[in-house]
């Protein structure tokens, strides 16, 4: 299939998407009639940590006829800082990633428990019975904290949410214990998928960190890079694409959509890349 749709836009890909299974609104099936609505021939669903919307994203592929990836975002970490590694193309039953995933959602619970009692120590109270009301596929994660942190009057968007509360020693910061980066990209790579660092710039990192973070990684046998996303400018996608080159790193793109009404995300409306021969696609 992918031989048909090699030249197509990146604006037409789309691989890397939420939905309430993680921390997005919608439901998978939602998802996918949006990304359809938005003229994406091409879609991944990339929950955090869990596969368990797949089944119902390719039901609702099958009838729109869109191509859907299987895919997830997996945390992971690097010199004791948390990334993120969005594998594309894995197999949801294979029992090496199925583990991993159940690890960490077992610290995401245990995380969510500690968040709140911090947060009620700062006179946030029943901190997460009001965040598991936003809820609806049962994980419970820090932007589920950060907007119900909004939605109560206590800060005033996301940004002020992090610095206020839920990073470092905040009153709902929690450490990460999240699998190593080179163990996360063995998952994905069991499962059949291929591992790609997801949006590099967020990171607070200088440059000469993130071409650090990317030479460690590409050792590991990690396959590619968002070189693209929702917020990226024209000198960013230069940037990251000179350093994909230099680690020999395939292309990807993903908006990172949610669906929260304060976070200014469409499907599909991506830059394109620089060069569409190393796109990860063609890889397939």
């Amino acid at each position: 299939m992918f031989k048909i749709i090699v030249n197509i836009m990146s604006a037409m890909i789309d691989l890397h998407n939420h939905s309430y299974y993680s921390d997005g609104v919608l439901s998978p099936s939602e998802v996918v009639r949006l990304a359809k609505n938005s003229n994406c021939e091409v879609f991944a669903l990339t929950d955090h940590d869990t596969t368990d919307g797949l089944d119902e994203a390719q039901k609702e592929a099958d009838n729109q006829n869109i191509n859907l990836i299987h895919g997830v975002e997996i945390s992971a970490m690097w010199s004791n800082m948390t990334i993120h590694i969005v594998g594309l193309k894995v197999d949801k039953s294979n029992p090496v990633l199925q583990a991993g995933l159940k690890r960490h959602q077992d610290f995401r619970q245990l995380r969510a428990e500690k968040m709140a009692r911090g947060l009620g120590g700062a006179g946030v109270y029943n901190a997460l019975e009001k965040t598991q009301a936003l809820t609806k596929g049962g994980m419970v994660t820090r932007t589920h904290f950060a907007q119900m942190l909004i939605q109560e009057g206590v800060c005033k968007d996301m940004k002020s949410v992090f610095r206020r509360f839920l990073t470092g020693k905040k009153p709902g910061g929690v450490g990460g214990q999240w699998a190593q980066f080179d163990e996360v990209i063995s998952w994905i790579h069991s499962a059949g998928g291929v591992a790609v660092l997801a949006h590099p710039l967020r990171y607070r990192m200088t440059n000469t960190k993130i071409q650090r973070m990317f030479s460690h990684l590409s050792n590991a046998g990690l396959d590619g890079v968002e070189i693209v996303t929702a917020h990226s400018s024209d000198e960013e996608i230069t940037r990251v694409s000179k350093w994909a080159d230099d680690y020999n790193l395939r292309y990807s793109c993903g908006s990172d959509y949610h669906g929260w009404g304060n976070q200014r995300v469409q499907i599909g409306r991506l830059k394109d890349f620089l060069n569409m021969d190393k796109a990860i696609w063609k890889a397939w």
